[in-house]
C-alpha cells in the first residue's frame, strides 16, 4: 500500500528523545542503547524514529532553548567507545553530578586520545573543524569564555567581551586555547557518533526525524555572535521576546522570553544564517520538523517587560520568502510544519504553497463536532498523525482527565472499543490515511501522567528527564507493533 508523495509511502514511528533511552549517567546517549532502540523499532515495523532538539542545554535540560543551533550535546557522547578507543578507563559514576563527572570524562579522553598518539583521530578532527569553522569557532570561544564566568549569560560579561571587540577575542582566544580546543573535541565527537548511529539507522531502514525550534536562546552563542539578527538594546536586552497568545496549554499563554529576529535584516543577507543552520539538520537528519511553523506567517511579539504573553501582538514574518530562498539552495526539502495552535488560512497557504505535510494530534481531536480538523476522516496522506506530542501528557492520562462526555464522543467515534487506552488511540492513528503516524515512547508502553515529558508553561520540575527501562517493554509489544504495522500497511 502506497502512502504520501512526501513520505514515499506509508510509514509509522515513534516519539523518543534521545535523553529518554536507557543507559549510565543519568541521561540516554549516542552509543549502545541508541543502536539497540534503532533494532527495536526495526523489528517492530518501525522506519521512523522522532526526537527532539539535539543541542546543548541550559541547567534546565529544556532542548528547546539551546547553547547553540548548530552543536550537539556533549551529555549525548558515549563515554563506553571513549574507553573501547583506549582514552578512558573503565568506571562507574563516581560523582553526585551526572554532568560534571561526564565533562571530566571528556576531558580526560582527549588527553588520553594525545597519550595514545591517535593521529589518525587528530587528522579527522582538524578536517571536522575546518568544515564547521562558520560555527564552531564562535560556539568554541562562546563556551569556553561562559564556563570563565561561573556561566553567566553574555549580556553580563565585561562589555569588551559582550560586545565583541576583537582585541579582547583574541586576548580570550590566547587565555582559553585549551577549553576553546576541548569544546571543539566534543564536537567532532558528537558528530562522529552520530553519524555512525545515523549509517547504523540507514541499514536498518529507520529514518531519523529531528526537531528544529523556529527561536533560538537569548543566551546563545548564535545570538552573541550574530546581534545585529535578533531584536535586542544595545545592551544586548531584548526589546520584543517570543511566545503564544492563550491557548489550549495555558490560560495567560506563554511567554518563552527567546528574543525575535530582525527579519528584514535577515531577508537582506538572503536568509544565510537560517540557511546554514538547516544545512546542518539535514546533516543529521532524514526529516525534520519546524517547530512553532505559524511563526514563519506571524509571530507573537511581547514587549520584553511584560510579565505574561497576554500583552503581546502578531506581527507578519517574510515565511514566503525564506521558504523560496530554502527551496532555491535545497531543492524539495524534507521539512514539516509544526501547524498547531491557533492556525489562520495564511498559515496553511504557506504550508500548502510549499508542499510542507502539517500535524495532526488526536488528543485534540474530540472536544468539539465532527468538523474538528484533528479527526481522523480529515487527514491526509501527505499528513503525520499523532497520538499526543512531547507537549501532551501521556494518552492513558489524557482519557483518564477528559469531561464524561468528551470521553464518550471518543468511545463513540472510536466504535466502542473493546481495548484498554491507549491502544485505540493507536489504531486510530495507524488506521489513518496519513503518510506517517507517530506514538511516543509512553503510549507504547501504557504509562500514565506521571511519565510525561514536558508540561508547557511550567518551568523546572521533572520537564525533559523522563526515561524509561528496557525491563519495562512488556513481552510480546514488539510483536504487536511488527503485526499491527503490517495490518495498517506502514513499514
Amino acid at each position: 500500500m502506497s502512502g504520501g508523495g512526501f513520505w514515499q509511502r506509508r510509514r509509522a514511528g515513534v516519539l523518543a528523545h534521545l535523553s529518554s533511552l536507557p543507559g549510565e549517567a543519568g541521561s540516554g546517549s549516542l552509543g549502545r542503547h541508541a543502536h539497540g532502540f534503532i533494532d527495536w523499532l526495526a523489528d517492530a515495523g518501525f522506519s521512523v524514529w522522532q526526537m527532539l532538539p539535539l543541542g546543548p542545554t541550559h541547567d534546565d535540560l529544556c532542548p528547546y532553548q539551546c547553547l547553540s543551533v548548530h552543536a550537539g550535546d556533549a551529555r549525548f557522547i558515549d563515554q563506553e567507545a571513549l574507553e573501547a578507543a583506549g582514552w578512558l578507563p573503565r568506571e562507574s559514576q563516581s560523582s553526585h553530578d551526572p554532568r560534571r563527572w561526564r565533562q571530566e570524562r571528556l576531558c580526560r579522553a582527549r588527553a588520553g586520545r594525545a597519550a595514545a598518539g591517535d593521529e589518525a583521530s587528530m587528522a579527522e578532527e582538524a578536517a571536522f573543524r575546518q568544515r564547521h569553522a562558520h560555527w564552531l569557532e564562535d560556539y568554541a570561544l562562546y563556551v569556553a569564555l561562559r564556563r570563565e564566568k561561573g556561566e553567566a549569560p553574555w549580556w553580563e560579561w565585561p562589555t569588551a567581551e559582550r560586545d565583541r571587540e576583537e582585541a579582547a577575542l583574541a586576548a580570550a582566544r590566547e587565555r582559553l586555547a585549551d577549553a576553546i580546543d576541548q569544546a571543539v573535541f566534543e564536537q567532532f565527537l558528537f558528530f562522529s557518533q552520530w553519524e555512525a548511529l545515523r549509517r547504523h539507522a540507514g541499514e536498518r531502514g529507520v529514518a531519523l526525524f529531528g526537531d528544529m525550534p523556529l527561536f533560538v536562546a537569548h543566551d546563545s552563542a548564535d545570538v552573541w555572535a550574530h546581534r545585529d539578527y535578533f531584536q535586542l538594546d544595545e545592551a544586548g536586552r531584548p526589546r520584543t521576546v517570543a511566545g503564544v497568545p492563550p491557548d489550549y496549554f495555558s490560560d495567560t499563554g506563554q511567554r518563552w522570553g527567546n528574543p525575535h529576529y530582525e527579519w528584514a535584516r535577515m531577508q537582506a543577507d538572503g536568509f544565510h544564517w537560517w540557511l546554514d543552520r538547516l544545512a546542518t539538520q539535514l546533516e543529521l537528519f532524514d526529516f525534520v520538523r519546524l517547530d512553532h511553523f505559524r511563526g514563519l506567517a506571524a509571530y507573537w511579539s511581547i514587549p520584553a517587560e511584560a510579565e505574561t504573553a497576554r500583552d503581546g501582538q502578531w506581527v507578519p514574518a517574510p515565511g514566503r520568502a525564506f521558504l523560496a530562498a530554502v527551496a532555491d539552495r535545497f531543492g524539495r526539502v524534507p521539512l514539516v510544519a509544526e501547524d498547531l495552535g491557533f492556525i489562520t488560512e495564511d498559515v496553511e497557504a504557506l504550508r500548502d504553497t510549499f508542499g510542507l505535510p502539517g500535524m495532526k494530534v488526536l488528543h485534540f481531536a474530540f472536544d468539539s463536532d465532527a468538523d474538528n480538523p484533528y479527526l481522523p476522516h480529515h487527514h491526509v496522506s501527505d499528513g503525520a498523525v499523532y497520538t499526543g506530542t512531547h507537549d501532551n501528557d501521556t494518552t492513558v492520562g489524557w482519557y483518564r482527565g477528559l469531561d464524561p462526555a468528551v470521553a464518550e464522543r471518543v468511545a463513540a467515534y472510536l466504535g466502542y472499543p473493546g481495548e484498554e487506552m491507549p491502544w485505540p488511540l493507536i489504531r486510530a492513528a495507524l488506521a489513518s490515511v496519513a503518510g506517517l503516524a507517530v506514538v511516543p515512547m509512553q503510549d507504547l508502553l501504557a504509562l500514565d501522567s506521571d511519565h510525561r515529558m514536558n508540561i508547557p508553561g511550567v518551568a523546572g520540575g521533572d520537564n525533559w528527564r523522563w526515561r524509561f527501562q528496557w525491563e519495562w517493554l512488556p513481552e510480546g509489544l514488539q510483536q504487536r507493533m511488527a503485526e499491527m504495522n503490517r495490518l495498517y500497511g506502514r513499514g
